[in-house]
């Protein structure tokens, strides 16, 4: 199977350019602003603008909206109109789509959220909605976690030295997925023609912000260090805290568990210990 790829050379697309390399699939990574030059069977696109680096400004809003959606609208359109369309194509999303949500157990059929991110990813999805000749399936990502990267290499020193806290009251949900599965799941998509729209890529369990905040203290052998109040996060952060930081989703992988997938790291303990 031939695969065009986006995004090949960030967190994600690395480690799947990787694992899919080794399954015996041709990967072809495109460049940035690069597009297919054959028809291939699938397409991956995660390519866009990182969310959790800078501040929230008006411009960097706009680079995180115009590199997720323009972008995948640009490519849609070129693919149409090059006869190019592939089999599969694979657009990442996320668990953004559904705001804030408290202890609402989120499934692919929940409604639509409010805020910028659920906007984004409402958008985003409907980028590709031309693609009427593909099967498109959008992966609404939740916490991706891997040591070597994203979120969790970013945690890992403040809990080492004593100082990974609870945000907020810590009863916000937090829905993730270990790199392991996400790639084994990407490959299972691929190939389970049955799989389409929107799909949720996180673990079957998600937890609050609290037992992860234990658990990863649990995992690097440190005490849990003090809350950090939401006050201190929005004055920090900004929108981003009430948008990254302390929003609760709680979504739950209904159509990977339907369709045959299994989790190898399905609880957030293992996840954390897990090299």
């Amino acid at each position: 199977m031939k695969i065009y790829i986006t995004g090949s050379h960030g967190f994600i697309g690395s480690h799947l350019v990787q694992y899919l390399s080794n399954l015996g699939f041709d990967m072809m990574p495109l460049a940035r602003g690069e597009m297919p030059s054959m028809k291939a069977d699938a397409l991956i696109h995660l390519a866009g603008e990182n969310i959790i680096e800078k501040r929230w400004t008006a411009s960097h809003k706009k680079k995180i909206y115009d590199s997720r959606v323009i972008t995948t609208q640009n490519l849609a359109h070129y693919l149409i109109e090059n006869d190019l369309v592939p089999k599969v194509f694979v657009s990442a999303s996320a668990v953004g789509y559904y705001g804030d949500r408290g202890s609402e157990i989120l499934t692919e059929d929940s409604v639509k959220g409010e805020g910028f991110l659920a906007d984004v990813c409402s958008d985003w999805e409907s980028a590709s909605m031309d693609l009427q000749d593909a099967r498109v399936c959008h992966t609404r990502f939740g916490m991706v976690l891997s040591k070597d990267g994203g979120a969790l290499a970013k945690l890992l020193p403040l809990f080492k030295a004593g100082l990974g806290g609870r945000l907020g009251s810590g009863s916000q949900y937090m829905s993730w997925i270990h790199m392991d599965d996400l790639v084994r799941g990407i490959h299972h998509v691929l190939v389970t023609d049955q799989l389409a729209g929107p799909i949720n890529f996180t673990a079957p369990v998600p937890v609050s912000n609290k037992v992860f905040t234990k658990a990863l203290a649990q995992a690097v052998h440190r005490w849990v260090g003090p809350p950090v109040p939401a006050w201190f996060l929005r004055l920090v952060f900004g929108e981003k805290a009430d948008g990254l930081l302390l929003v609760s989703q709680r979504a739950v992988p209904e159509k990977l568990l339907k369709s045959g997938f299994s989790f190898n790291v399905a609880n957030i303990e293992e996840a954390l210990a897990k090299k």
